[in-house]
C-alpha cells in the first residue's frame, strides 16, 4: 500500500497586531495593519520588549467605562485602558475610546488621528512598563509617545 503524499500547508504569519471593534466602526484614520505592526515592533525592540501579542480594541465612552468600573473599580470615562496577560512582553489587550480620543483631540486643538496615534502609542507604552500616576512618570510618558510619534 502506498500513501499519498502531503505537501505541508503554507502556515499564515502570525500577526502580533490585532484590531477589533466593540460598537464603532474601525477608525479610518489608523495605518494599516502591516504600518502599524512595524512601528510597534520598532517600539518593542528599543524598550527591550518582546512583541508577542496585543489586540487593540475600539469602542465608544459606555462600553470602555462599562470595563472601567467593572474591572477596575473606577467611575469616570477613559480614553485606553490596557490590560497585561504576560510580563515582560508586549501582551496585551488594549481598550481605546474613540469617543473619549475625538473630545480630547477637540478640546487640545490637535488633529483626531494624531491623537488617536497618541493613545495607541500610550497603551503600548504602559505594557512595556510605563506609568503616569506622578508628575515624573507623566513627563517621561509624554517624552516616550512624542518620541514615538516622530517615527511614525
Amino acid at each position: 500500500m502506498q500513501f499519498p503524499e502531503f505537501s505541508p500547508e503554507e502556515e499564515e504569519p502570525i500577526v502580533p497586531v490585532s484590531l477589533y471593534c466593540e460598537e464603532v466602526e474601525l477608525p479610518t484614520q489608523l495605518p494599516d495593519i502591516k504600518t502599524l505592526t512595524t512601528w510597534i515592533e520598532r517600539l518593542a525592540r528599543e524598550e527591550g520588549v518582546a512583541l508577542q501579542e496585543l489586540s487593540f480594541i475600539f469602542c465608544t465612552d459606555d462600553y470602555l467605562l462599562q470595563i472601567n468600573q467593572e474591572y477596575l473599580q473606577h467611575d469616570y470615562y477613559t480614553d485606553v485602558i490596557t490590560f497585561q496577560l504576560s510580563d515582560g512582553a508586549l501582551h496585551g489587550d488594549i481598550f481605546i475610546s474613540v469617543d473619549r480620543v475625538a473630545d480630547n483631540a477637540s478640546q487640545i486643538g490637535t488633529p483626531f488621528d494624531y491623537e488617536l496615534l497618541r493613545v495607541i502609542v500610550h497603551g503600548v507604552l504602559h505594557l512595556a512598563g510605563y506609568r503616569d500616576k506622578t508628575a515624573e512618570e507623566e513627563a517621561t510618558m509624554r517624552m516616550k509617545e512624542n518620541y514615538y510619534l516622530e517615527l511614525l
